[in-house]
This record gives structure tokens, sequence and C-alpha cells, in this order.
């Protein structure tokens, strides 16, 4: 299903508003889901072509409409052309490798996030970009792959105990997308902090050999986190503070809420890397410690057998008057001084707790 990344340099010399997907592609056609919203209730739809949206009216005067897959430029740009989009919003929607921001335009926002996926099992984070545009009475979100992120939104929908989010309100509905994006960081944050758990009862028991890769994967893992939920944070402060005309004042105190939750995120990630580096220093030191040990027990054999090379290289000498080279008691003499003096220096060395 999947291709090739495509980067950034095969842009290089088009000119601006270029439609040219950068990234990989997550999904093998494109699919739009529409959602038209209004206090009586919800209808949706799956849409194949841009005609079948209805036009907003009393009865339903928000539409929500979210598509899966942006590889596809020329779907982009009839989406971009039925919504009135500026071409290098259409642009920055098929570039899957953007930094989290706001843009504002005279009748809509440009937002761009970033999702992360929990439920794998892989080493690495799995990301993936989303890019919405909230309008007056509509709002459109463009997802790489299908994540089921927003699916507990259309089950609030589609049941009565979500009748507040039907009511007739793009931004409102804007909030609680970006609250189920910031909500999903925190059980990557917690994945995180398992495994930072994990790691330090390895490292305080046996640790493997692997033990300083896993702990450079999850530093590595913790500053991208930080790299996205810090710019996150900047996003929703300024749609807080600075679109007062596409939020109301009520929407704005939520918005107050995603905002704390994005510093508590960084708090928790400051917590993580302060963590891995004080894990990293107990390894170093306990490595360098059980080196430390080794190398004096090591010394200590090598002290408690020095007697018995000293003695035997002396009764080797070759001199033709020795005392005990004549005697048939001799050798086990000599055994016993080496025997002796062994004996005599590890109960000095255990005494004073080395060899412990």
């Amino acid at each position: 299903m999947g291709s090739g990344r495509k980067r950034r340099s095969q842009k290089a010399g088009l000119p601006p508003g270029a439609l040219v997907h950068i990234g990989e592609v997550k999904t093998a056609a494109t699919a739009m889901n529409l959602t038209r919203l209004g206090a009586g209730g919800i209808e949706e739809f799956e849409i194949t072509d841009l005609a079948e949206i209805p036009a907003v009216d009393d009865a339903f005067p928000v539409i929500w409409l979210n598509v899966y897959g942006v590889h596809d430029a020329a779907a982009m740009a009839a989406i971009g052309k039925h919504f009135d989009l500026h071409p290098l919003v259409i642009e920055d929607i098929l570039n899957t490798d953007q930094r989290p921001k706001v843009d504002a335009f005279e009748n809509y926002l440009f937002v761009v996030g970033r999702l992360y996926d929990s439920t794998r099992t892989r080493s690495d984070l799995a990301m993936d970009q989303v890019s919405m545009i909230i309008g007056h009475s509509f709002v459109l979100t463009f997802q790489e792959r299908r994540s089921g992120t927003f699916d507990p939104i259309r089950q609030r929908l589609r049941k009565e105990k979500g009748a507040s989010l039907r009511r007739p309100s793009a931004d409102y509905l804007a909030y609680t997308l970006l609250d189920a994006m910031v909500d999903g960081y925190f059980s990557i944050i917690e994945r995180l902090g398992d495994k930072c758990e994990d790691l330090e009862e390895e490292i305080l028991g046996r640790p493997k050999k692997n033990v300083l890769q896993k702990m450079h994967e999850l530093k590595r893992e913790a500053s991208i986190l930080r790299r996205t939920v810090w710019p996150m944070r900047e996003l929703i402060g300024s749609l807080q503070r600075n679109h007062a005309n596409f939020f109301s004042e009520e929407t704005r105190l939520y918005l107050r809420d995603i905002y704390d939750h994005t510093v508590h995120l960084l708090e928790q990630l400051e917590d993580l890397r302060d963590l891995l580096t004080g894990l990293l220093d107990v390894y170093l030191s306990s490595a360098s410690n059980r080196v430390n040990l080794e190398v004096r027990t090591l010394t200590l054999l090598t002290t408690v057998f020095m007697p018995a090379a000293l003695v035997a290289g002396i009764f080797g000498m070759n001199f033709r008057s020795m005392p005990l080279l004549e005697s048939p008691d001799g050798f086990w003499t000599a055994l016993m001084l080496m025997g002796g003096v062994a004996l005599l220096l590890f109960g000095i060395f255990w005494s004073r707790k080395l060899f412990r």
C-alpha cells in the first residue's frame, strides 16, 4: 500500500503553490466522509464526488468533511476549489512534513497538527499529519490514513449525550477535534513512562547489553514528542488569543483547557528527559563500579599469589649452596611457606572486607 517517501528536494525549482505530495503514501486511495450537524441530529455520508455535498441550511448549519489520504494532488485541488481555499493551503496539506502551526485567512483558519498512533508496538513513533480548515460553517480535516482518533467524537455525535456537540457551531466542533488530538499524546507519554520504569528496574538489576541503545531510543522519542508538543502549545494559545472572529468566548475557555493540557504534557516530557538522564548516569556509574570491583578482585588475587612466585623464584636460583636444597623436606617446607603467606594475606584482606 505504501510507496517510497517523497522528499522536499523534489519540489526544487517549482513555483509557489505547486501541488506535489511530499511524504509517504499511507493509504491506497483518497476517501471522504461527510457529517452534517444540526440541533435535531446528524447526517453522515461516504462521498466520492464533491458535487454530492449538500448546501448548508438552517436544519444543518455546520458540515464536517473528513478526508483520508492526502497523496492525490488532483483530489486535493478539487477540494480546494470547492471550498475556495488558497493554493498555498493545498500545497501545505500535500506536504506531510509540516510543523504544527496556524495560518489565518479571511474566511477560514488553516491548522496543522500531529497524531501519534499509540496502538502500534513498534519501537519508533508512528506519526501522521492532520490538517484542519476551520470556517464559520464548516470544518475540513485531512488525515494521511484512518487512525480512529476522531471515532469517539462521531460516537458522541450519534448519542443523545453528545447533544452539546450537535449544536450548530463549527468552532466547538473544531475544539473537540483538537482536544482529541492532544489527548492522544497522553497515552504515548504514559507508554514512554512505563518503558522508563522497566528500564530503571533493568539497570538496577542485571542490565543487558542493549540497555544503552534502549535508553537512547527513549531519549530520541521524548525529544521528538517535545518538538511536536511545544508548537502545539503555541498553536492552541494563538487560537485562544488571536482569533475571536472564529471562536466564541465560550469556546475559547475550552481552548484554554487544551492549552493547560499541552503545558502538562511538556512538564511530563521534561520529567521523562530528566529521568532518562539520571538513568544514564546511574548506568554509567554502575558499569564503572562493576569494572572497579573486577579489577580489585583480580588485584587481590594477584597479591595473594605473589609470595608463592617469590618463594619459587628464590628457590629456583642457580646457586650451589642454598638452605634446604639438600633437605628431603625442602619441597614441602617451600609449599607450606607459600600457602601460609597466601592464607595470611587472604585473612588480612578478608578482615578488611576487600573481598566482599
